[in-house]
């Protein structure tokens, strides 16, 4: 094995060129292969990232404004949500809406001591910790005797928290101030790298403090029993109907209120997902076809040119099987050194992407999103691409070796 190492080494420095595009082709082939879906996979797991800082079936209901003339009212009317429309949502659909809650948000100043932050504070009921997917770090979040009694209780997030006290868990169960109100902080939550983070306290609190009256914000609720694009749409259309009917809209007027379906967002995203990956594949593997043609015409090439060698090596003795050999080691050799020195390149392109690009956010003006993250390449894939590289060139050069394994010396020796 020595010897056909040495002699591979000594025919690839003779012919630096040729050993040079070969190896480049198959090196550039799975570059390109590991780089694209690398580059895919960050953007899919980005979309996946934002997507699931909410749980997904779940719906948020705002607000709007008429689009549109009603029973002699005109259009442009501004639409508030009431109390009433919460009733509506938890009594009317009660076979298919789980928990139903209020969102009523406010800017104020909290201070304690010197220190203080302005933020935006939010009245909420106790499923918006499910709705959110809110971790708590320390304490707990609004529960339902803070909503009965109206009590002035507040949940921080960490970097809140860390504001107003370097020792941010000593915070539970001090009080703070909330503008000219004294809030006793229950509970600090982790606070998302891409959120716009809030501080929240019972919505019954909120109402009582701002006057609210039966105004509610806007309405969120989670539900089950709608597994389809169609069944959430027949829902959203009766649902939307029926609210718009409370304030005297019209019943087809998507302007009156705005539905936040989350669910069928994160199906359209799995669809649109799931085409980005196709597509990706389909560009990978042309982009590894073009690599693998260029490895065979370069195999093609190499061994009618070494024709005459063989023609040599078969009249002093070697036979078939020796040259077939010598042919399948070399190519082997070529296409796996070289395929790892491009999945080499494509795992630090990769890596590179995540550390300029994975690190920057786009501000929504809600939530900052990160629009690339963790763009890597199982190993498998890597690992795949190299051996149907190594398979590609083997093959190419089988054929025309074989072929010139049974020629005979006197014509191999004539070749030109």
């Amino acid at each position: 094995m020595r010897d056909i190492l040495n002699e591979i080494w000594s025919t690839a420095r003779r012919n630096k060129l040729r050993t040079g595009l070969t190896g480049f082709a198959v090196a550039w082939g799975i570059f390109m292969l590991i780089v694209l879906l690398g580059a895919g996979n960050g953007l899919i797991n980005a979309q996946l990232k934002q997507s699931n800082r909410f749980l997904s079936n779940t719906m948020v209901v705002f607000g709007g404004q008429t689009s549109k003339p009603f029973q002699g009212l005109k259009e442009g009317r501004n639409v508030e949500l009431k109390e009433r429309d919460m009733d509506i949502t938890e009594k009317e659909y009660k076979g298919i809406v789980d928990d139903v809650g209020a969102q009523y948000q406010r800017s104020v100043t909290i201070s304690k001591g010197q220190q203080y932050i302005n933020l935006t504070m939010a009245g909420v009921y106790p499923n918006h910790t499910k709705i959110d997917k809110l971790e708590m770090l320390y304490g707990r979040f609004i529960n339902d005797i803070d909503l009965r009694d109206r009590r002035k209780v507040l949940v921080l997030s960490n970097k809140q928290a860390q504001e107003l006290q370097s020792n941010y868990r000593a915070l539970l169960g001090q009080y703070v101030n909330v503008g000219a109100f004294a809030f006793r902080v229950v509970g600090i939550y982790k606070e998302q790298e891409n959120g716009r983070a809030s501080a929240f306290t019972s919505y019954t609190a909120m109402n009582a403090i701002f006057g609210l009256g039966s105004d509610v914000g806007r309405i969120e609720f989670s539900f089950h029993g709608l597994p389809t694009e169609q069944a959430n749409e027949e829902f959203e259309k009766a649902y939307r109907g029926r609210i718009n009917a409370s304030h005297q809209a019209a019943p087809d007027d998507e302007s009156a209120i705005y539905l936040w379906n989350r669910y069928t967002q994160n199906m359209q995203m799995d669809t649109g997902i799931g085409i980005i990956r196709t597509a990706l594949w389909i560009v990978g593997l042309f982009t590894l076809l073009s690599g693998v043609v260029g490895v065979s015409n370069i195999m093609l090439i190499t061994v009618k040119e070494r024709t005459r060698e063989f023609g040599i090596r078969k009249a002093i003795g070697a036979k078939p099987w020796n040259i077939l050999y010598l042919i399948i080691v070399e190519s082997i050799i070529i296409t796996t050194i070289f395929g790892y020195v491009g999945m080499l390149f494509g795992v630090a392109a990769n890596e590179y992407m995540d550390a300029t690009l994975g690190h920057n956010q786009i501000d929504t003006g809600l939530f900052k999103a990160t629009m690339f993250v963790d763009p890597t390449v199982g190993l498998d894939v890597c690992i795949e691409a190299t051996l149907v590289m190594v398979i590609a060139g083997t093959v190419a050069g089988l054929v025309p070796a074989l072929k010139a394994a049974r020629i005979r010396p006197i014509e191999a020796l004539r070749a030109e």
